[in-house]
């Protein structure tokens, strides 16, 4: 779609073309919670020169996502999340296995405090299951926050791998600089010692850009 519009405005948390409603891939009008991601989303719209460019424009897809697919099965994909957490599968490289305990070990930490659970930790890639507890809590508050809040949370623990650093993203306990470099931990080790392959480092600062972006997505909406 090229751009046809000259004007961006917002009506009531909605975004509105030349007065027109903005509408979801499933048709729904895209209408925001809060004011303040509302123009955030309307100015994506603004910035766009020539063809939409959907990559460009991360608030208004996660948006879209929110209202078109934020549902109990989303839901139960990200809090499955808590039963294979990477922050609970170390290296057997002793070098890399203290890196990751450096970074992790604080994360699991914080969620121990926040809401009461334990964690199985192993070497390896092979499946540990977490005690019962852990997963019923932390499941419980992926599906206690909102359709908006979900897709932003969804994002974050899907390229992270982690729901534990998801939550620790959004309720502000660490960075989503830190949480991506956390979650990456061990590609970022193996560049260090082997050097940076231009491919890998492409794609995973792609994954950064859209880590960062569902980040921002979710402080819009704490605004």
């Amino acid at each position: 779609m090229k751009r046809f519009w000259r004007d961006v405005t917002v009506e009531g948390g909605a975004i509105r073309l030349d007065a027109r409603p903005v509408r979801t891939p499933a048709r729904a009008e895209l209408t925001l919670p809060n004011a303040t991601l509302a123009e955030a989303v309307a100015e994506e719209w603004r910035a766009v020169e020539g063809e939409v460019k959907p990559a460009a424009m991360p608030l208004t897809g996660l948006s879209n996502a929110a209202i078109d697919r934020a549902d109990d099965t989303l839901a139960e994909s990200v809090a499955a999340y808590a039963e294979s957490d990477l922050l609970s599968y170390r290296a057997d490289d002793p070098d890399l296995a203290a890196e990751e305990a450096a970074v992790w070990d604080p994360l699991l930490a914080w969620a121990r405090g926040r809401y009461d659970v334990a964690f199985h930790v192993t070497v390896g890639i092979i499946h540990v299951a977490q005690p019962i507890a852990t997963v019923e809590r932390l499941g419980a508050a992926v599906h206690a926050v909102d359709p908006f809040q979900l897709v932003g949370l969804q994002q974050l623990a899907t390229i992270g791998g982690s729901l534990i650093t998801a939550l620790a993203v959004f309720e502000g306990a660490i960075t989503a600089e830190a949480a991506f470099d956390a979650t990456h931990v061990d590609e970022l080790w193996q560049a260090g010692k082997w050097g940076e392959d231009y491919l890998a480092t492409a794609a995973r600062e792609a994954r950064r850009r859209d880590f960062l972006s569902a980040a921002s997505f979710l402080r819009l909406l704490q605004a």
